[in-house]
């Protein structure tokens, strides 16, 4: 059976084509934006990729064509397919009815850290022997791939509340029928999508109206937005983590102490930073405990745990200087990342470099907090091409210590005579950001024997 699927570089079309490659299905997809990590993955397994959306592609004469999100009506080929009657279907309900049935599935759902807390609870499992299948938003980097099908039952996705299709307006997540659910947080984003907080509840109400009663979801405890939808109805019994009643993870010295109604359980060691992962680490133990691991298993598995590509990742160090690469965009992300890097470095400068490029932020809606999520870095570039809003009236209570910038080369030639050895610089954003790490990491070598610059 040969499937199309338009949109395939995104991360979650992209582990749709894995999967489906690895199901023995004949994958080929088609997209406007192709580049890595995604790319990388879908040539190594020989999936060819145009790149475009022209009407012609219908002569591959699929069995089906799996239309991601990303596309819209107006899309040349998707007005093909539409006007010729072809047959069609959304990525997530393709995902549920070829791969997900039967399977236990486990979905990771929130705000922010889906992405790590699904790596993290499916390395526990693999490490405690259960093999399971996964499609995640990224690539762990302890699997080097960020989908794989498997013969055994347990399946971890991420399970995003963003909308299936331009046909289907519901969040991607209902489709799945999770048996072990995560509720990691809830606020506010997706503003192309939902009007407001209390239309992203309703979706996480849907899905929580969908769980088995006995199945299990795991909710964090302080997150107020997530009691408010549990109240609307539950049929499925809850475990919390996070609040002084039930499970906690605290940083005592080089550890994380992992404690249930305050008695202790255990202690992790690891690299990982900030209370959000300690949050998110705790979700993905209990979730693997209610597939049988023990949370002693559990801590011994995250203590091999090597992160997320684009979470914190190091992309190089170059005369003294570290450059980071950060997924993060929202505002909540982008203070809990800097929170995290500065427990890390204490009194060094952080320079935070930053790309809003997702379109809840090009559209403006939270310019206003913007500013206080990176008061703990010692410099902000903020790059603001094609945002309809003043970035540089938004920084204004940064003062001095914030900059913006247009044109990329020249926001890159700033930071760059900006940084002295020991600086560590954070790059954030959703996107390829027009590769700056590597111009980054580059220009900077060709600086190794320049004399120190005074600090700006």
């Amino acid at each position: 059976m040969h499937i199309h699927i338009l949109g395939v570089c995104g991360s979650f079309m992209g582990g749709i084509a894995l999967l489906a490659k690895q199901s023995g299905y004949k994958v080929t997809g088609c997209d406007a934006n192709v580049y890595p990590p995604m790319s990388n993955q879908l040539e190594k397994q020989d999936i060819a990729i145009t790149n475009a959306f022209s009407a012609d592609q219908v002569k591959l004469n699929p069995d089906v064509f799996v239309i991601g999100n990303v596309i819209t009506r107006g899309n040349p080929l998707m007005e093909e397919i539409l006007n010729r009657g072809l047959p069609y279907v959304s990525g997530p309900q393709w995902l549920a009815e070829n791969i997900l049935r039967d399977k236990w599935v486990m979905a990771v759902a929130g705000t922010h850290g889906k992405t790590t807390t699904a790596s993290m609870l499916a390395w526990i499992l693999e490490q405690a022997g259960f093999t399971p299948g996964f499609l995640i938003g990224g690539v762990p980097e302890n699997f080097g791939i960020s989908a794989r099908l498997s013969e055994t039952k347990f399946f971890v996705i991420e399970a995003d509340e963003y909308d299936t299709a331009f046909f289907d307006k519901r969040s991607k997540f209902v489709h799945y029928r999770s048996r072990t659910t995560v509720l990691n947080n809830l606020e506010f984003d997706h503003a192309d999508i939902f009007p407001d907080l209390a239309a992203i509840e309703t979706q996480f109400h849907h899905l929580v109206r969908t769980l088995p009663s006995n199945g299990q979801i795991i909710a964090n405890g302080r997150d107020a937005n997530i009691r408010r939808v549990l109240q609307r109805g539950c049929w499925t019994p809850v475990e919390f983590f996070g609040t002084d009643q039930q499970w906690q993870a605290e940083s005592v010295g080089s550890s994380v102490v992992i404690t249930d109604k305050g008695k202790t359980i255990g202690a992790l060691k690891w690299s990982l930073l900030g209370e959000h992962n300690r949050l998110n680490a705790l979700a993905a133990l209990l979730a693997a405990r209610h597939a049988g691991v023990h949370v002693n298993e559990g801590i011994a598995a995250l203590q091999k745990f090597l992160s997320v590509k684009r979470r914190m990742e190091v992309k190089g160090v170059i005369n003294g200087i570290t450059v980071y690469d950060d997924f993060a965009h929202h505002p909540t992300a982008i203070r809990t990342t800097l929170e995290g890097l500065r427990d890390k470095v204490d009194g060094a400068r952080i320079i935070a470099v930053l790309e809003p490029r997702s379109n809840t932020m090009k559209m403006g809606v939270m310019k206003d907090v913007l500013a206080e999520s990176l008061a703990l870095a010692d410099q902000v570039f903020c790059y603001t091409a094609n945002l309809s809003w003043d970035a540089k009236a938004a920084l204004q209570p940064l003062g001095g210590r914030a900059h913006t910038y247009s044109d990329l080369e020249q926001l890159l030639r700033v930071v760059v005579s900006s940084t002295i050895p020991g600086d560590h610089v954070l790059i954030m954003s959703n996107g390829d950001f027009g590769n700056i790490h590597s111009k980054l990491l580059e220009a900077l070598s060709r600086l190794r024997e320049v004399p120190v610059r005074p600090r700006v």
